[in-house]
């Protein structure tokens, strides 16, 4: 197929209409790819043809045959051209923002409605509110709309810029070419009608004589609405001078019908007295005598101050990262084209960015993510994850004296020492396996996990801490020595005794760990049927494992509603398993297992799967244990000051909490061994979410490359340097100002500020505040 052909989509698929918005996505899905000529079989789907910022500067011609919906070509791009095959729905180019649709029959109501650039031609007529609402902006041409025939009732309400022809085909010259009540509240714009024009709006517009320059605009223009309309027949009848009428907007003055250079004294009582001052809209905050106007008030005697609160607040994404990665500091990397130190930058914060950030992590921050707050998909930060998978070791602070024993080579235990080393000090990891990762290297299936991602970052690891000591068995003897051997201690050991059940039989099953690390061999055989007791994201792990090994009837049991969420449970539902709650098991046999209200379901393997605890016979005296579990305090300190303890061996969490958990406390020694005290670190408050300006922001699905997530993502709380600011502040008075490398910072004059606020209401990222001023 040549590039410039027309490649032809359908609005159905399996004798099904397609939903808009899916529709939306496939045809920007072909722009992306390069096509720029489509056509469209309409099944009523609404928009076509709108929002195709993804083509660039490139034309993009969209053809659409069958059943145009509502909105065709809303919001649309300069560079399209838009061309219906018969007639069009309600709000053809509405918001229109630069597109040329062309309508080769009527259209319904609303078309052009709100446009503020841009081209609309309709070769028949069309509805009510045609040309309502439009919007002129001087550095651009004025949007039009052309009519070959008539315009419905409220053409022209509330008009306040562009031009409208109407052209009066077939109608009869006493006809009401413009319907009932045209023009009403028209405050800019013109409307050429060749017909009658009886009904408009006297108190808003006027008739107008045609000038010789007006006219020859028309003539020309008049040439080429005919030839996209195929009508050229019509221009030499319609080319009579004659027959066309001009209506204009009338001015504030001729409205008001004022003399034609008003006196102070007339504007003090006509207008200031009657709409403002007593008895007005704001006579009760101020005071004035007779023949003055006050001035607005500045400096110190605002009501209120802009204040701009850069660096004052964390993002929601980053609040709700338990590893505290400032994701919204990436994305502005990315958007300055500095994607590789914003790739690096993760490995700052974690030793596995790929591994969990990418792929094992249920991802908090998109769960947090401002734009939820709209509809709006999230930054997929997965991306940047999975992209630092082969990012160079960071370069570790100067060595110090200090050594640290980790006890737990999985997570948590390996991102305290990442973190240990990077300060300069040395951490030794000691560990009963003979692999290091824990959890992620034993049981985690590899469907979650590519396995090279795994060993490339397990590899990175070894290089950054080589001291590991494996296959170690750590017993109270043991747990002494390393305690007196070294200056601090962090346990990590994790959760790794099954709980159990105290039911009849429980030998017959086996455990979810036990199956797991069997499965990762592919030495588990589960048979046809498998039960799960305990549904969460652990036995939806045991779910789809079994399926990869055989199984073909899954279900999972639990006393309450599954506590199983995100991809784990989407993949358990994908192979069929179900869900069914609650359920207590009586007994467990060699055929399955008996629930207590008596139903037997069968199965050839039964696995249970409700938590694992932690193995705590190592610990001495000096550390305390409530409810099997360590007891820390606010910076996983043990009642032992040397001892540390992180992760499930504390309380049951997720990878990424025990990954937090090993920075924090790594940051804390760190801190202790400088003679400073514990401490939260600069952890700011979080940024209200309501004062996001999410209209900026491009609408569209989830962005699926690094460059659109940047560009998508809001940057809460963190200045984008767009100018947005000052160029919205009617009185000039905020400016940018550069700092010290680089840096920069926008400055508020308050010789020239008024308080207004349209700093604070217009700033995409929140960083403006208005306050009030306290010296009143």
């Amino acid at each position: 197929m040549k590039k410039d052909a027309f490649i032809k989509l359908s609005g159905k698929k399996d004798e099904k209409r397609i939903p808009s918005r899916v529709l939306e996505e496939i045809i920007h899905q072909h722009i992306k790819n390069g096509r720029r000529n489509i056509e469209v079989e309409g099944y009523g789907q609404h928009g076509i043809g709108g929002r195709l910022w993804d083509g660039g500067s490139d034309n993009i011609h969209i053809r659409i045959t069958g059943q145009s919906g509502q909105r065709t070509g809303s919001m649309g791009n300069a560079n399209t051209r838009i061309e219906v095959m018969g007639p069009a729905s309600d709000d053809v180019g509405w918001l229109n923002a630069g597109a040329e649709i062309i309508v080769h029959g009527h259209a319904s109501n609303g078309v052009m409605n709100g446009a503020a650039q841009g081209k609309v031609y309709i070769g028949g007529s069309i509805g009510a509110r045609g040309m309502t609402m439009t919007k002129r902006n001087p550095r651009f041409e004025p949007p039009e709309l052309w009519v070959l025939g008539s315009a419905g009732d409220y053409f022209g309400e509330f008009m306040a810029g562009g031009i409208a022809v109407i052209c009066g085909y077939n109608a009869d010259p006493q006809d009401q070419i413009l319907g009932y009540r045209p023009l009403v509240g028209m405050v800019g714009g013109k409307v050429f009608v060749r017909g009658s024009v009886n009904g408009f709006s006297q108190k808003d517009a006027k008739l107008s004589t045609l000038s010789d320059e007006q006219w020859q605009w028309l003539v020309i223009n008049l040439d080429a609405f005919l030839k996209k309309i195929n009508k050229s027949d019509l221009l030499k009848s319609y080319s009579e001078r004659s027959q066309w009428q001009l209506i204009e907007a009338k001015s504030a003055r001729e409205k008001a019908q004022v003399p034609e250079k008003p006196s102070m004294s007339w504007f003090r009582e006509q207008v200031w007295d009657k709409e403002l001052g007593k008895g007005g809209l704001i006579g009760d905050l101020q005071e004035t005598e007779k023949g003055t106007i006050p001035l607005i008030t500045r400096g110190d005697l605002r009501r209120y101050i802009p204040v701009w609160e850069q660096g004052k607040y964390m993002a929601p994404c980053q609040a709700a990262c338990p590893t505290g990665i400032p994701v919204q500091q990436r994305w502005n990397m990315v958007r300055l084209d500095n994607i590789d130190e914003a790739v690096s930058m993760g490995l700052e914060y974690t030793p596995f960015p790929s591994t969990v950030c990418g792929y094992l992590c249920p991802s908090p921050c998109m769960a947090s993510c401002t734009r939820h707050q709209n509809y709006l998909s999230p930054i997929d930060v997965r991306l940047l994850g999975k992209a630092g998978e082969n990012v160079k070791l960071p370069t570790p602070a100067k060595k110090s004296k200090k050594k640290i024993a980790v006890i737990g080579a999985g997570p948590g235990g390996i991102s305290a020492a990442w973190q240990l080393t990077l300060k300069g000090h040395t951490a030794t990891l000691f560990d009963t396996s003979d692999t290091i990762g824990g959890k992620i290297s034993s049981i985690i299936p590899g469907s979650r996990l590519p396995q090279e991602t795994l060993a490339t970052e397990l590899a990175r690891v070894k290089k950054m801490v080589p001291d590991i000591k494996l296959n170690q068995t750590i017993d109270s003897k043991k747990f002494s020595k390393i305690k007196y051997d070294y200056d601090f201690t962090i346990v990590a050991t994790g959760a790794k005794k099954p709980r159990s059940l105290p039911i009849k039989g429980i030998e017959q099953a086996v455990f979810a760990n036990d199956f797991l690390a069997s499965a990762k061999q592919d030495k588990a055989a589960p048979g046809k049927k498998v039960v799960i007791i305990g549904a969460g994201n652990v036995g939806c792990d045991v779910a789809t494992e079994a399926h990869r090994l055989g199984a073909e009837e899954i279900t999972l049991i639990d006393v309450q509603k599954p506590a199983a969420f995100g991809k784990e449970k989407e993949d358990a539902k994908a192979i069929g398993a179900v869900f069914k709650w609650p359920c207590f098991t009586q007994k467990i046999t060699s055929k399955g297992l008996f629930i207590q209200d008596g139903e037997f379901l069968k199965a050839d393997t039964v696995v249970i799967s409700i938590g694992d605890v932690p193995d705590l016979d190592f610990l001495d005296d000096t550390i305390k244990i409530e409810n099997g579990f360590v007891t820390v305090d606010e910076f996983n300190q043990t009642s032992d000051p040397r001892i540390f303890a992180i992760g499930d061996i504390v309380g049951p969490g997720l990878i990424t909490d025990a990954i937090g958990a090993g920075k924090r406390v790594a940051r804390n020694i760190d801190r202790i061994i400088s003679g400073k005290s514990p401490n939260h670190g600069d952890r700011l408050p979080r940024v209200d979410k309501q004062r996001i300006s999410l209209e900026y922001y491009n609408p569209r699905t989830i962005a699926d490359n690094l460059s659109d997530c940047g560009t998508d993502c809001a940057s809460c709380g963190n200045c984008r340097d767009c100018g947005i600011c000052v160029a919205i502040c009617p009185e000039a008075a905020i400016k940018r100002i550069e700092t010290d490398n680089g840096a920069f910072e926008y400055t508020v004059d308050a010789n020239l500020c008024i308080g207004c606020g349209f700093c604070k209401g217009a700033c995409p990222c929140g960083i403006w505040d208005l306050i009030p001023n306290s010296a009143l």
